[in-house]
């Protein structure tokens, strides 16, 4: 890294990124080399999987999508980043399928006083590039209701519910409701020069965090460029049919208006195989209607965004990253937000 490069990064504005899964890391994976003051907000509703095993048995908070941040901010030894991805076979009795990324934050999580010194710790063995910080340290789970009435506690089975309704889902909440906030992720959003909300799975990366006591207010009353990244596709049990209006609808009927200045959507066109490949699952590129979202109060930027390399319709970490800090760029200088 030249001088003139290490010193943009070493000076760079503070940029929070506030959601969950691999959008959000993503979305990291490209931002740490363009500024080393990065806050990642991550939630903490998960219960599937691995994470879900882990909340159960040792009544933590789940680790994956705090895991994967790390992961794409880490700046550890090829060895050690193979080690964080590994997930145990088929045939490994009660660790099959589990992360060993997983395990270490777990271990840390017994060592330390609580998740969130955990999660320095770990942050520390890892040296990774900015902070990631869980949106709360309470013990909440997620709960969706529908557009019939009916409801689902958990984010793990929402899709499953979602699909066997057949309608779509009037809104979230966290149980217990308003868990109080990590005080340093409070902290970081009031410090921030941007604001950055996905991309991610609408109702279970992204709004949970919005649920949170003091986040949406904090993020509203800010100062800073807030940005929604539009996801390229819809998602399959839990945003088919909705375009991008609708996804940007939702966030403020969770949260309040000032939310987010602008939208970013990918203008690309995605792979006609991979179209088809995602019809099968019920999932398609999301209609980006301009008039509806600009009606909501929010710009619309169009980019091309899309990954080439993926087998999948997914972001470009470096597009990403190169998009949203030119649009900083070009705020900060003409002092628009």
């Amino acid at each position: 890294m030249d001088q003139t490069v290490k010193y943009r990064w070493e000076h760079g504005p503070k940029v929070v990124a506030i959601g969950g899964g691999t959008g959000l890391s993503t979305m990291l994976r490209g931002l740490k080399n363009r500024t080393k003051n990065l806050t990642a907000i991550v939630t903490v509703a998960d219960d599937g999987g691995g994470s879900g095993v882990l909340r159960r048995d040792l009544g933590m908070p789940p680790p994956g999508d705090i895991r994967h941040c790390m992961e794409a901010l880490a700046n550890a030894e090829p060895v050690m980043q193979e080690l964080l991805s590994y997930r145990f076979p088929l045939g490994s009795g009660q660790l099959t399928g589990q992360s060993f990324g997983n395990l270490i934050l777990a271990a840390l999580n017994g060592i330390a006083g609580s998740f969130e010194e955990a999660v320095t710790l770990m942050s520390q063995v890892l040296a990774i590039t900015g902070r990631v910080l869980p949106v709360t340290s309470a013990d909440v789970k997620l709960e969706a209701t529908f557009e019939n009435g009916t409801a689902v506690v958990g984010e793990s089975k929402i899709a499953a519910f979602k699909k066997a309704q057949d309608c779509g889902i009037q809104k979230v909440r966290l149980l217990p409701e308003h868990p109080a906030a990590n005080p340093a992720a409070l902290e970081a959003i009031r410090e921030a020069n941007l604001i950055v909300l996905g991309p991610g799975s609408l109702y279970t990366s992204v709004i949970p965090n919005l649920l949170v006591e003091g986040i949406a207010e904090a993020v509203c009353q800010s100062d800073a460029l807030k940005i929604y990244i539009g996801n390229i596709m819809t998602q399959d049990g839990e945003t088919e049919g909705m375009t991008l209006s609708e996804h940007v609808k939702a966030l403020l009927e969770h949260s309040a208006p000032g939310l987010i200045d602008l939208c970013v959507a990918n203008c690309a066109p995605v792979d006609p195989e991979l179209v088809v490949r995602y019809k099968e699952e019920d999932a398609a590129p999301i209609l980006v209607d301009r008039e509806r979202i600009e009606a909501l109060g929010v710009e619309v930027v169009e980019r091309p965004m899309i990954s080439t390399a993926a087998r999948y319709a997914r972001h470009s970490s470096e597009r990403l990253s190169e998009v949203t800090m030119e649009l900083y760029e070009e705020r900060a200088q003409t002092k628009i937000f």
